[in-house]
């Protein structure tokens, strides 16, 4: 069976129970993470959310000219800095950067820009160049170097479905849905016995992993509670597992989760305004109560997008574009606003021109926060400088 598949099957749950046969359980496993006091926690935007909206370019007259039907009036836009600002419904965004706490990364993107959702996800979720194809997660080949052996909470994504970005050749990470409802039961306790069948072991190694990640989340949530309220909405539930794990001790290295919804062909006023609610209340009440638990130290949050939009409005939306904003929260960023701002003289086909490679800010988290040679998972930039 091919490895990749079976993770698949063993390690993504949807909630409820799940009973293995009591062969799969006889492969011990041990705790073999290299642990440490950070982690990271990625929010995924999938659908390219169009940045240009989001951290607006209020005083250049050319945002208006290009955006007649979906520019912000600058009476809209708060928090503003240096001809920059929040969309008004990121009004957490803007508290944690006056708090020190948010930092803004200017134009990012790479070179020969993909605007597919699929691949432009792919790129960023393998770290690979656009005309490069990787099997394996960046920070499932981080993880396959951080632990001695598999780890299965070592990466935690709470979806429906796997992320790339996590998978590597080993089996470190567990998607799950509903944590709550994340339970396997194993019958009986049987006896460590390696057979003469590789595949067979393999199996039974994974299913080991599968049940021992499953007790350590539960042992998670038991020693942790909510302290802040959040949201009745998908990404608020997610965030708030995620800082119960933290705060449970789980001591995974990386936790991912997604909110959808950025396609914004048409109506993007209306369904950028609604997304935003979601996401600036979920990350804020994730933010305070870090904070309360005097954790957000340690906790580094990325906010990002696979693209951003055109920057020329189609009437009523915006179209596949190239570069946009990254968020960094937590972690003892500065809280600084990275890199120039749009400059929409000087366009490439119609589109910004990136000025930072995500992969640099890739190689700033491994470095800055996970005291990782980001050389050894084939990241070739430099550290974005000025971010921790």
């Amino acid at each position: 069976m091919n490895r990749r598949n079976f993770l698949s099957l063993t390690g993504t749950l949807t909630g409820g129970s799940l009973l293995l046969p009591n062969f799969l359980f006889s492969y011990a496993s041990q705790k073999n993470l290299i642990i440490g006091e950070q982690c990271l926690v990625f929010v995924q935007l999938n659908g390219g959310n169009d940045g240009l909206n989001t951290f607006i370019p209020f005083d250049d007259p050319l945002y208006h000219e290009y955006r007649p039907k979906i520019a912000l009036n600058k009476n809209e836009v708060i928090s503003t800095t240096k001809g920059m600002g929040f969309h008004p419904s990121l009004k957490g965004f803007a508290q944690m950067q006056q708090n020190g706490d948010l930092s803004v990364i200017q134009n990012v993107g790479y070179p020969e820009p993909n605007r597919s959702h699929f691949r432009s996800q792919e790129i960023w979720q393998t770290a690979s160049d656009s005309n490069q194809y990787i099997n394996e997660g960046w920070l499932g080949r981080y993880l396959d170097l951080q632990c001695v052996t598999h780890t299965p909470t070592a990466g935690i994504n709470i979806d429906s479905i796997d992320n790339l970005s996590l998978k590597g050749d080993n089996p470190n990470s567990i998607t799950v849905k509903d944590p709550d409802r994340f339970r396997i039961k194993k019958a009986k306790e049987e006896t460590e016995i390696l057979s003469e069948n590789p595949s067979l072991d393999f199996v039974r190694k994974i299913a080991s992993s599968v049940v021992e990640g499953s007790e350590e989340i539960q042992k998670a949530l038991a020693k942790s509670t909510a302290e802040t309220t959040y949201p009745k909405t998908a990404l608020g539930k997610n965030l708030e597992w995620i800082a119960r794990l933290v705060k449970g001790n789980l001591n995974s290295k990386v936790y991912y989760t997604s909110q959808g919804g950025y396609d914004t062909h048409d109506n993007q006023l209306v369904i950028q305004n609604n997304k935003f609610k979601e996401l600036d209340s979920s990350l804020f009440s994730f933010y305070q109560d870090l904070k309360q638990a005097n954790l957000l130290q340690n906790v580094t949050i990325v906010v990002f997008s696979e693209f951003g939009r055109r920057v020329k409005d189609n009437g009523n939306g915006t179209d596949h574009g190239t570069a946009a904003p990254m968020f960094v929260i937590g972690g003892q960023n500065q809280g600084k606003v990275i890199g120039n701002n749009p400059n929409l003289s000087d366009l490439s086909n119609g589109d910004l021109k990136y000025q930072i490679d995500f992969r640099s800010v890739y190689a700033s988290l491994l470095k800055e926060k996970m005291a990782f040679d980001y050389h050894k998972i084939g990241i070739k930039n430099a550290p974005l400088q000025g971010l921790f």
